[in-house]
């Protein structure tokens, strides 16, 4: 059964027509249906035919018995026959009448062998009667009846049958025992039999070469009575195939895809009155349904498409005015914070000249300093505001020259060293001694200038901080690992967020979603990475090496 559903499931996932696996499958069962009918057929009419035949030979065989019977009965018949001789085989075998004749004396087996003989001229049947104990040699058996007389002898069985090819014909040859009766002691007592014993048996053969061929006729015709039924079945099944579905189902098809494509069409109506009628009435209200929604989604999305280009609009003018409000307050606090920070350098410089005991001086100086520290911290705050706002207008200009970086870093790196010696913090750096990238010079200083800070920032006492160059075919990394407590994984993809601190740092939370700014918009890529086998963690950035990459 399964193996009957997997082919069945093979034949329906076929590329071929409905129609034709309508018609194959119909047709490879009814082929197999039809040749098992022909085939028991066959087997049954080629039973009859032999059981016909077997028939014939019973009833030759009672025939020649009832024969030899009456032979036997009344002692012989003489037969004038002057050109035989008389059987040394039998008693007063040889009489003469008054006009001079001769007779002679023919026991039941000499009659049974001569009306053989006449048969068999015939070409209709033969038969030939025989014994295991012969009298007369002419009557030896051959091979099946040698085994059927001692089948008959040992089993007591009454008959036996084959079919044999003798020269080019075929025969059906039937073979029955015969029986010792009071009148055949006259012969075959002196040999020692008694009434009821088996004394020998007559075989008949009949040609069934008429009967093979009309077999073999039947089966012909059998075959193209098949052969002709099954392809008017199928002509016919096609046709109603192909009248009362396939074409149909054609025009439902067509309608369907004509529907997909959105051409507009008429209620489709297929008048079958069956269950492809219902699919048809099932498929137009539910086009009627589609084409209406379809409409009145038109409408609501035509609505709110208005809507969303009015609200862009609308949000392009406000995003237009942020940048320029953010742009005109930046230049406006930076221009005060300029003046209020040079003021407070003059001051610091005229009291510094003061003595240095006046109590009062000293505090002064005190303020002065975090007045100073603040103007700087606002200062920084409007170029990293002005900054992240032309990173995200998409008009920070890029001013690209081809540079080698391992003097950069230096450079960076000896403007902490004021910072780096109050934590006894020391570099290492790993560089070829010319790495040349096309960049702004100013733009990569700036984000050194974060990533070194903030690896000194977070570094403990008597650390390294350690900046590793690594080149290749077609791009440049510089990696800046620093000793510190390290970074959790979870807030990796925060770090170069707006506004996003670690702790309480002090600082706008900008300078790291600048940097990142910055290397995007060289086509490179910037990332963090912490170990927790190992301290501190890594900040890299990796920069192409050729100005085609940056177009």
């Amino acid at each position: 059964m399964q193996t009957v559903k997997r082919l069945l499931q093979e034949f329906r996932a076929l590329k071929i027509s409905l129609s034709h696996k309508f018609v194959i499958g119909v047709a490879v069962t009814l082929i197999v249906a039809m040749g098992v009918s022909l085939y028991l057929i066959s087997i049954k009419h080629e039973k009859l035919i032999y059981e016909q035949l077997d028939i014939q030979a019973k009833a030759l065989f009672q025939q020649i018995v009832l024969t030899r019977r009456w032979v036997a009965d009344h002692g012989g018949v003489f037969v004038l026959a002057p050109w035989k001789t008389p059987s040394p085989y039998l008693k007063e075998s040889e009489i003469v009448d008054v006009k001079g004749r001769t007779y002679l004396k023919e026991s039941p087996a000499m009659v049974t062998k001569e009306l053989s003989q006449y048969a068999k001229k015939e070409g209709r049947y033969w038969f030939h009667i025989t014994s295991l104990k012969l009298i007369n040699p002419d009557n030896a058996p051959d091979a099946f009846e040698e085994r059927s007389l001692k089948v008959f002898e040992s089993e007591n069985k009454e008959d036996a049958t084959t079919v044999e090819k003798i020269g080019p014909s075929h025969f059906y040859r039937y073979m029955a025992p015969l029986y010792i009766e009071e009148s055949c002691l006259k012969c075959h007592s002196h040999q020692g039999y008694k009434v009821g014993d088996v004394r020998g048996g007559i075989s008949v053969s009949v040609p069934m070469d008429y009967a093979l061929s009309m077999i073999r006729s039947e089966r012909v015709s059998m075959i193209l009575v098949s052969v002709t039924t099954i392809s008017i079945l199928l002509l016919v099944l096609y046709i109603m195939m192909k009248e009362l579905v396939l074409r149909p189902v054609k025009e439902l098809k067509a309608s369907m895809r004509d529907f997909s494509k959105g051409k507009k069409q008429d209620t489709l109506v297929i008048k079958t009155g069956d269950e492809i009628e219902d699919l048809c009435d099932s498929f137009s209200e539910m086009a009627h349904s589609l084409a209406e929604y379809y409409t009145s989604l038109e409408d609501k999305v035509h609505a709110a498409t208005k809507s969303f280009e009015e609200a862009n609009e609308r949000l392009a003018g406000l995003n237009e005015k942020k940048s320029d409000f953010i742009a005109k307050i930046s230049h406006e606090l930076r221009t005060p914070m300029t003046s209020i920070k040079g003021a407070m350098d003059y001051i610091s410089a005229r009291i510094s000249g003061l003595s240095s005991s006046d109590k009062d001086t000293e505090e002064i100086n005190e303020f002065i300093d975090v007045i100073k520290n603040n103007a700087d911290r606002l200062i920084r705050m409007v170029n990293d505001t002005l900054d992240l706002e032309r990173i995200e207008s998409g008009v920070f200009d890029l001013h690209l020259s081809e540079i080698n970086l391992l003097p950069l870093i230096k450079e960076v790196a000896i403007s902490f060293q004021s910072q780096t010696s109050e934590k006894n913090v020391t570099f290492r750096i790993e560089a070829k001694s010319s790495v040349v990238v096309p960049v702004d010079e100013d733009r990569i200083r700036q984000v050194l200038i974060n990533f070194i800070s903030n690896a000194i920032e977070f570094s403990p006492e008597n650390a390294e901080i350690k900046i590793v160059v690594i080149e290749t075919d077609k791009s440049v990394t510089v990696a800046i690992k620093d000793e510190g407590r390290g970074i959790p994984k979870e807030i990796f993809k925060k770090i170069f967020d707006k506004f996003y601190t670690i702790g309480k740092r002090q600082g706008t939370g900008l300078g790291l979603a600048i940097c990142k700014g910055i290397i995007e918009a060289h086509n490179g890529t910037i990332d963090v990475s912490s170990s927790r086998a190992e301290q501190g963690c890594t900040f890299y950035f990796t920069l192409p090496k050729t100005l085609g990459d940056l177009a």
